[in-house]
């Protein structure tokens, strides 16, 4: 397997775990809604998760890899306001838990250039013709 196939499978394996997670563990998950969204936090969480599983599906299949990460990216960037509340919300935590909260922060960047890069890898792939599948 090819490293881009790995990172994009790694990628996709990351997003499937945090999607189901929000329907098997969906409290703390709630915890993060900012408040100014309309309707109930676990609707919200049980839609990020299922985009997050959604978006998974896609980075993992080479046809639809491109189109999956550059959606990841945008959930990457969609979930920082999230991000956001919980550093806030944790911000009179212990020390450890504050620091975990405010280290989410700027691991984001990283999500997303990880995402970009693995779109710009898969649209190099079927610009070559051979990412796809006829």
């Amino acid at each position: 397997m090819a490293a881009t196939d790995r990172s994009a499978a790694a990628m996709a394996r990351m997003l499937a775990g945090m999607g189901t997670l929000h329907f098997l563990a969906p409290k703390p998950f709630d915890a993060l809604v900012p408040r100014a969204l309309p309707g109930r936090p676990r609707t919200w969480t049980h839609l990020s998760g299922a985009a997050e599983l959604a978006v998974a599906a896609a980075v993992a299949v080479p046809r639809t890899r491109r189109l999956g990460a550059l959606a990841a990216a945008g959930l990457y960037t969609a979930v920082f306001p999230a991000n956001v509340k919980m550093a806030r919300d944790w911000r009179n935590r212990p020390k450890a838990l504050r620091t975990l909260a405010y280290g989410r922060l700027p691991l984001q960047v990283p999500l997303v250039l990880w995402a970009l890069h693995t779109a710009r890898q898969a649209g190099r792939t079927d610009e070559a013709g051979t990412g796809r599948q006829g």
